[in-house]
């Protein structure tokens, strides 16, 4: 069973396991949150920002999370640094990590953003989430409150 956790003032152990995978893979995203993390710059927590961790076994298996979004012309938040290791894909945890972020995001603002540049799965993903591609420089799908989402 996958639990989520969201993160607030620690990353979990297992971050650098995890990031080395991502980094296997090509996607630096974890990497970049861990190094974001430790010199301050980004925590997820203001702005109605949040940073989870899912957890299978006690094991970290992904973390994502939502912060503001500056690129939209509109109160938006952004899905930011998502990343489920390939052992735990295809299992719900990406979906219950996203249904998280998602839902905290919604809180705040109608609109979410993501980028689905990382991996070539992330596009698939995010439109079964409800997610919807779109021609925007700084990221690629939008989901506007009220479209179908199961959370």
């Amino acid at each position: 069973m996958t639990q989520v956790v969201r993160l607030e003032q620690h990353l979990p152990l297992g971050m650098s396991t995890l990031a080395e995978a991502a980094a296997l893979e090509g996607v630096r995203n974890v990497g970049k949150l861990m190094a974001a993390w430790e010199a301050g710059e980004q925590r997820f927590d203001r702005d109605g920002a949040a940073l989870f961790a899912a957890f299978v076994d006690k094991d970290l298996v992904g973390v994502g999370g939502v912060k503001r979004e500056e690129d939209a012309g509109e109160s938006a938040m952004r899905m930011h640094r998502f990343y489920v290791h390939p052992m735990y894909r295809r299992q719900g945890v990406g979906r219950v990590l996203a249904d998280a972020a998602m839902a905290h995001g919604l809180a705040s603002a109608a609109l979410l953003t993501c980028n689905a540049r990382a991996s070539a799965a992330a596009a698939d993903f995010w439109e079964a989430s409800g997610f919807a591609k779109c021609d925007a420089a700084a990221y690629t799908h939008i989901f506007r409150a009220g479209t179908k989402w199961t959370a």
